[in-house]
């Protein structure tokens, strides 16, 4: 099979990683890729928001499969254009992409078929006022969200009243994410532990893969703003099979069964962020694909034929039986930019991946870029350290650390607690 994966994050070197491994595979191309994708297959520099060259690309090479890693080009359809034109693709159509695109439609799916989550209400721009005023009806902290996309950093946990006002005058009056925060959800916080799902689906059938938790806020402890994940492990204890088979009955089969009868069936990954407590899951949000950064720790420990799965999704009909869990865990460390998720410098020379790599840790690049023959950075998050153990995720918490250290770039920060709620 020729398989193209479009994206050029973590996210995206994973899926390549895992799909490097399959037999089915013939040529990989990625687009437009980054310098660690260019290990493992062809990075194509196309621009995926121009669905035309993208189509025209997939039928030149008889690409025979598609696999669209970020939100932004599922929402903005481009699986529909492929799809129109023939093209196998794993990810949601647009109107499905919803479930993540627009926070407002989601928390209303959810109400609607009781599918469990925090209670809310919904803000546009023009309710300014009303928002405001609702604020003092309220319980905190409090957590307010930006319902269009954000590149996971429009969630904001609100301490007092005074935060919480700040925070809407900033989306609505001086549009700190754009149109993304014209509409808001104000929604009640959930205490437990933070858990997040990958339901591998054809619309119909789906299977879970290990369940593993991100570590959102920048610095140690759980403090600090929010990030796109700033590391990730895998499997999380947190979650047993008595917690994932309530997973499986009370969210992801009906949310599925919701999309359906909404005229919106679902087919790809289904991202389902949770907070657990006292053993019940509730919803915190939807995604539309694979997390960033659980993707570099939940495909390393899969056993079987992983473009297999996919596939067979895509076309309609999954084989359950292509992959399954292995005994191993894996820890993910992010080394991101300082300043990170605010202002940051890029083009600073990166050393030490070469050293820090063995047959137990993968370095996977997310905003990385060549410049006169040498690796620099060029993004926020720049790599995901990720190692996988036979012996536990202190083993692999270990081992990522020792790696960490040995890979430099000026102005790298990373946290050093990733993991440490595995082995409270």
């Amino acid at each position: 099979m020729n398989v193209a994966v479009i994206g050029s994050g973590g996210r995206e070197h994973a899926i390549a990683y895992k799909l490097k491994e399959s037999k089915q595979l013939d040529e990989l191309f990625i687009i437009p890729g980054n310098p660690g994708t260019g290990l493992l297959g062809k990075n194509i520099d196309l621009d995926s928001s121009n669905h035309k060259v993208i189509i025209e690309f997939c039928k030149k090479y008889e690409i025979d499969l598609v696999v669209i890693g970020p939100e932004i080009p599922l929402v903005d359809g481009l699986a529909d254009s492929l799809r129109e034109k023939g093209v196998t693709v794993f990810g949601p159509n647009k109107n499905a992409a919803m479930i993540e695109g627009d926070k407002s439609f989601s928390k209303d799916l959810m109400k609607k078929y009781n599918i469990p989550t925090a209670d809310y209400k919904v803000f546009t721009k023009n309710n300014f006022e009303m928002a405001i005023n609702y604020l003092d009806e309220i319980t905190y902290p409090t957590v307010i969200k930006a319902s269009g996309l954000a590149a996971g950093k429009g969630v904001a946990i609100c301490e007092s009243k005074k935060v919480a006002e700040v925070y809407i005058h900033q989306c609505f009056n001086e549009s700190l994410f754009g149109n993304s925060g014209e509409t808001l959800v104000i929604e009640e916080f959930l205490e437990g532990e933070e858990t997040s799902i990958f339901a591998i689906t054809d619309g119909d059938e789906f299977i879970l893969l290990p369940a593993s938790q991100d570590h959102k806020r920048r610095f140690d402890g759980d403090k600090g703003p929010n990030t796109g994940g700033m590391g990730a492990y895998a499997p999380a204890p947190l979650v047993t099979d008595e917690i994932l088979n309530g997973i499986s009955e009370k969210v992801i089969v009906p949310t599925l069964e919701a999309m359906k009868r909404e005229g919106r069936k679902y087919n790809g990954c289904l991202y389902a962020g949770l907070m657990i407590k006292d053993g019940e899951p509730s919803v915190v949000e939807f995604n539309c694909r694979f997390g960033d950064p659980e993707t570099q720790v939940v495909l390393p420990i899969l056993d079987g034929d992983f473009l297999e799965l996919i596939n067979s999704s895509a076309k309609g009909s999954i084989n359950k039986n292509a992959i399954s869990a292995s005994n191993k865990s894996a820890v993910g460390v992010v080394a991101a930019s300082e300043g990170y998720p605010g202002s940051y410098k890029k083009g600073m020379s990166i050393i030490g991946i070469e050293k820090a790599e063995n047959e137990n840790v993968i370095v996977f690049h997310a905003g990385t870029k060549i410049e006169n023959n040498i690796l620099k950075t060029n993004g926020g998050r720049v790599l995901t350290v990720a190692s996988i153990s036979d012996n536990g995720i202190s083993n692999a918490k270990k081992s990522a650390y020792e790696a960490i250290s040995k890979i430099d770039f000026d102005g790298i920060v990373y946290r050093n607690d990733i993991s440490d709620k595995a082995t409270i």
